[in-house]
């Protein structure tokens, strides 16, 4: 068997903070291939965008690798130093971030930004850098007047697909989305989408998409990790995690959003709060919030088990492979 594009195994990152080391990600796996759409999706503060700038080889002091490999064409990402890892940026990865008003440099324009992220990555003429500047442009749908334009002239969506087509200069293979629709409003999150996965689908590169909202990546995503206080609680294909929640904190996810559709059934939500990372509870970290929580929950640390096509950080499917 080929290796995955991207293999993260046993990835553990911590804050170091005046109370003393906090991790944030604690033994995090999981695998890519080429060509896959993968969604991490919880709760704010549960891990999911610092795993990611883990991956990327983004994090700044306070925040450092703890442990764990991220090999990315074979390559472990995490033993490579800044130059290395630069020279691997935008063309073997890239990395949509969260507020495009924040990421793009406000006082220069999108042409002088494309050119700047090609010209750190090869030789190329004016003619090559607007030849391209205006391919990508057009493959999410922007005008390529706006190669002229400054991020402040451009509305959120605008900006936010300027990104992607700036993450897509150089063809990388993999693309990692760190919540890049939370800006926008419900029609301009559902045309971006739509719009990611069509390129996704016409280029080839594998996406991770970072989100909070479970409902947003239901129809484009082909695998799904839940994650909570700073542990991948279930993982397995997106249909199957969404039709049948094997985890108690998937189904309380899940029962949070309204449906547009069928019978009108109340919310739920989650009782309680996140735990504080700095002393989280023994055993399960969902326990204090959990319907199904039992004795052994309290002082048992669960792994992640078999349940069916995905794998759940449950006890109670313990229970059932013991059986």
């Amino acid at each position: 068997m080929p290796d995955p594009l991207l293999s993260v195994t046993g990835l553990s990152v911590v804050y170091d903070t005046p109370r003393g080391p906090v991790t944030a990600v604690d033994s995090v796996g999981l695998t890519l291939e080429a060509g896959e759409f993968t969604a991490v999706v919880g709760e704010s503060g549960c891990g999911k965008s610092t795993l990611m700038y883990a991956v990327a080889g983004l994090l700044d002091p306070p925040a450092r690798v703890a442990a764990g490999q991220v090999r990315l064409h074979g390559q472990d990402l995490l033993t490579l130093g800044r130059r290395e890892l630069d020279a691997l940026r935008w063309r073997d990865f890239s990395v949509v971030l969260q507020s495009a008003m924040n990421a793009l440099n406000p006082v220069t324009t999108l042409a002088a930004q494309y050119r700047d992220a090609m010209a750190a990555h090869g030789t190329y003429t004016k003619d090559e850098i607007r030849a391209r500047s205006t391919e990508v442009l057009a493959l999410v749908g922007i005008d390529p007047v706006h190669l002229g334009s400054y991020p402040h002239q451009l509305s959120g969506g605008m900006r936010q697909r300027a990104m992607i087509a700036m993450a897509l200069l150089l063809t990388p293979d993999l693309v990692i989305m760190d919540e890049p629709t939370s800006a926008l409003d419900v029609v301009a999150q559902r045309s971006l989408m739509v719009q990611i996965k069509e390129l996704q689908q016409l280029l080839g590169f594998a996406v991770v998409f970072v989100t909070h909202d479970m409902s947003l990546v239901s129809h484009f995503s082909d695998q799904l990790l839940v994650m909570y206080a700073g542990q991948i609680v279930e993982q397995g294909p997106t249909r199957t995690v969404f039709d049948h929640p094997a985890h108690p904190y998937s189904r309380g996810l899940l029962e949070a959003f309204p449906s547009v559709r069928g019978p009108r059934v109340p919310l739920r939500g989650i009782p309680g709060s996140p735990p504080d990372l700095a002393s989280p509870p023994p055993g399960c970290r969902f326990t204090p919030r959990c319907p199904l929580a039992h004795d052994a929950c309290h002082h048992t640390a669960p792994d992640l088990y078999e349940a069916g096509a995905a794998r759940s950080r449950c006890l109670l499917h313990l229970t059932e492979a013991a059986r």
